[in-house]
């Protein structure tokens, strides 16, 4: 979901001031609310350890591993709309100020409000919260301070930016997993269980995942307009591959929010029709220009989603026993 979130703070950020703000600086806006919204996911490292707690195993056991120790901290620590204010507040002072006076008292605020947050965490998750904690703070400084040195935003644009991405990013966990803290380190939940859709499982998964792509292109559609661009003119044919996907309804088993790996990771290898006709030894990718690099994403986008549509169609009109 890191890419949903992301996608999400961006097209929020953008289209928010594409209207009032030069195009460039508009995006710049957006592409740093894409960033903060990816920092509070940085407590998935814990779940490493659980990886290097079993060792080399079957998939199956290695994946429960690895979900069971990221629930420890993961969408508690970092996931908290109360920290997230404060964790704005400390982003955008660690790069503010006018004067040299003006950036040491603005550094000052930024460190105090830091080792705050951390403490906090220390006190009510003990060593590994404030670690975690720790470990997201600095993200957040280090998007901070590239986006400050890569484009013309100021502390007022980047506490702006960082609201964005870090308070929307809690929203878009409600439909997987267990629910995040939202008022941690505060003992009170707004949600106790995860939001379900559909009662059918698979359709739920499906209807998520739909969800999911719908953030991706709102944040392409955001873009394209920002830049002057149309849909069509950059979606290949060959997206109608994603068709064959529909086999997939009969040939696999039918995923669950629990156990959706072999789905997802299937499904996003169609989107590989975006860029595998250049993948030759005449061609070199990463050279292409800006404008065929997007027709490729879009290509693959588009894909992935004709694969989603066909193997839902397929999934309500022929169950498979």
């Amino acid at each position: 979901m890191m890419v949903g979130h992301a996608m999400l703070a961006f097209a929020l950020a953008t289209a928010a001031t594409m209207r009032r703000w030069p195009r460039k600086r508009a995006l710049a806006f957006g592409v740093a609310a894409a960033a903060f919204a990816a920092v509070p996911d940085v407590d998935m490292l814990y779940a490493v350890f659980g990886l290097a707690q079993v060792g080399l195993a079957s998939v199956w056991t290695m994946t429960a591993a690895f979900w069971q120790s990221s629930h420890v901290v993961h969408r508690a620590v970092t996931h908290s709309l109360v920290v997230g204010v404060v964790a704005a507040a400390a982003f955008a002072a660690s790069v503010g100020g006018r004067t040299d006076a003006g950036r040491r008292w603005s550094r000052l605020l930024a460190a105090s409000l830091v080792a705050g947050l951390a403490g906090v965490a220390y006190a009510e998750s003990g060593p590994l919260g404030g670690a975690v904690m720790l470990a997201f703070l600095v993200a957040g400084l280090g998007v901070a301070a590239v986006a400050a040195s890569r484009s013309d935003l100021g502390p007022r644009a980047l506490l702006a930016a960082a609201l964005v991405g870090l308070l929307s990013h809690p929203f878009g966990d409600v439909l997987t997993g267990a629910p995040p803290r939202f008022l941690y380190p505060f003992d009170l939940r707004l949600l106790a269980d995860r939001v379900v859709l559909l009662t059918d499982p698979t359709l739920n998964l499906l209807a998520v995942f739909g969800l999911e792509l719908a953030t991706v292109w709102l944040a392409g559609y955001v873009y394209l307009r920002a830049t002057d661009r149309r849909v069509l003119s950059h979606v290949d044919t060959r997206a109608a591959f994603g068709v064959a996907y529909a086999v997939a309804a009969v040939a696999m088993p039918a995923p669950t929010m629990e156990v959706s790996y072999h789905f997802v990771f299937s499904i996003l290898a169609v989107g590989g029709v975006g860029v595998a006709p250049n993948l030759l030894p005449s061609r070199r990718v990463l050279s292409a220009e800006w404008d065929e690099t997007v027709t490729w994403v879009l290509t693959g986008l588009t894909a992935v989603s004709v694969a989603a549509l066909t193997y839902t169609l397929v999934y309500v009109l022929y169950p498979v026993p």
